[in-house]
């Protein structure tokens, strides 16, 4: 073949009319619009399908186009339910409650409350997954309509059956069009869950792949277990916490989120049972906790689920030798901490001995720097004619090393004349924790 030829002229590509272009118009949307599902953690999802699963209003917030609708979409697809989509903003409150009927004899038989065709399809269905949609564009009128479809499931006279689930979702009102407030009725009614993108599952989903929703997986011989435990947990809580037992925000954009109530605590514990049952990880808890209660409340609820584990001080008292202390270091002070208090609580020498024996079990087991506290308060505790157990000299280089870097935190805060004291005193600390843990080792 000649270099130095012309190129053939390709053959000119037959014009198509109008109806078979917009076909293949049609075809490259198809191949756009296909994608698939693949099992990938995502802790966001996972806490929305077992709120879901609990039968509990879920609530999503989120900035526009970030992706709301096409998750619910997604979860209806996963899950096998159909989807219907209601526009709250774009209905009169009458959708929600219903449209009066007028009959023969309206003295006799009354006016009944006709439900919209949503609600009746919902109802032939049998099940289904209901998505109302733009919650904070609702009207006033059209959020108190909507509060017997949200709790009660009633529309107009018309019950939703028990198979259809409820998910909304809102814009914050900054970001809103012509945004409300949720009224703080209609708020306390669901679950919040903030919903914010994430980057490689956005940019594996433009490539085709999602991940997928799945119902969890509720262990059958944990259910009596898990009920016990959430039930437990959250009464215990409130009895030592009882002013959140019903906290009403002062600011209207609080009263429009989550927040505490003998109605959103009930939430709360259906979904400790549920994340307990289905051995769920500690970051969906605190997303379900926190969307039902709020976030002040729900973190001392985690904290105190926290305290829930912790070893039974008198136990590690009984048998030091082989007390299991927790890994993680908050919760092993607290362990300690524990200890020492019920030596306090009831003093005599074996007891003391024995708590003894539980800090150096700790010694062997994890960082020296925790148990400078309890042994000075254990230490504390020692009446005249005690002797002093042999096991105190393990810890006697772990409390002097901390006691001689306390001394440089004061010295040299002196020395600068307070400048940067926070700072220093910062560092100071965690030197002394480094350096403990390097004496132990």
């Amino acid at each position: 073949m000649n270099p130095s030829a012309p190129l053939p002229t390709p053959e000119p590509t037959p014009t198509l009319g109008t109806d078979a272009q917009l076909s293949v118009a049609g075809e490259l949307l198809d191949l756009l619009r296909s994608s698939t599902t693949e099992p990938r953690p995502d802790d966001q999802l996972e806490a929305l399908t077992l709120a879901v699963a609990a039968d509990l209003p879920v609530l999503l917030w989120g900035e526009p186009g970030i992706g709301k609708t096409a998750a619910l979409t997604r979860l209806a697809a996963s899950l096998g339910l159909p989807l219907t989509t209601v526009i709250a903003s774009v209905h009169e409150p009458s959708d929600f409650s219903g449209l009066p009927v007028v009959g023969d004899d309206p003295a006799v038989q009354g006016v009944p409350m006709a439900p919209p065709q949503w609600a009746v399809e919902l109802v032939r269905a049998g099940r289904g997954l209901l998505f109302l949609d733009e919650l904070s564009t609702a009207t006033p009128a059209v959020q108190a309509a909507l509060l017997r479809v949200v709790l009660e499931r009633r529309v107009g006279a018309l019950r939703l059956p028990p198979g259809v689930r409820i998910v909304a979702a809102a814009n914050p009102r900054a970001s809103a069009a012509d945004g409300w407030e949720l009224s703080p009725p209609l708020a306390n009614r669901f679950v919040h869950l903030y919903w914010v993108h994430d980057r490689e599952v956005v940019v594996r989903g433009l490539g085709g792949v999602w991940p997928r929703a799945e119902l969890p997986r509720l262990a059958p011989q944990r259910l009596a277990e898990a009920v016990r435990f959430a039930r437990d947990a959250v009464c215990g809580f409130l009895a030592v916490r009882p002013t959140l037992i019903h906290r009403l925000p002062t600011t209207e954009t609080g009263r429009g989120g989550a927040w505490p109530s003998p109605r959103s605590w009930e939430a709360a514990l259906t979904l400790l049972a549920f994340a307990t049952a289905a051995s769920v990880s500690r970051d969906v808890l605190a997303l379900l906790v926190r969307g039902a209660v709020g976030d002040g409340p729900g973190l001392e609820l985690l904290a105190h689920l926290d305290r829930m584990d912790l070893p039974d001080p008198e136990e590690l008292l009984a048998d030091p030798a082989s007390a299991e202390l927790p890994v993680r270091g908050d919760l092993r002070q607290a362990a300690l901490d524990a200890v020492v208090a019920a030596v306090g609580a009831r003093p005599e020498r074996e007891r003391w001995e024995a708590g003894w024996a539980v800090l150096v079990r700790a010694l062997e087991t994890g960082a020296p720097d925790l148990l400078v506290a309890p042994a000075r308060t254990l230490a504390a505790l020692r009446r005249a004619d005690w002797e002093v157990p042999a096991a105190v000299e393990r810890l006697a280089s772990v409390i002097g090393l901390a006691r001689r870097a306390d001394r440089s935190v004061r010295r040299v805060a002196a020395a600068t004349g307070g400048r940067g004291g926070g700072g220093h005193g910062s560092c100071a600390g965690t030197g002394t924790g480094t350096g403990a843990a390097g004496a132990g080792r």
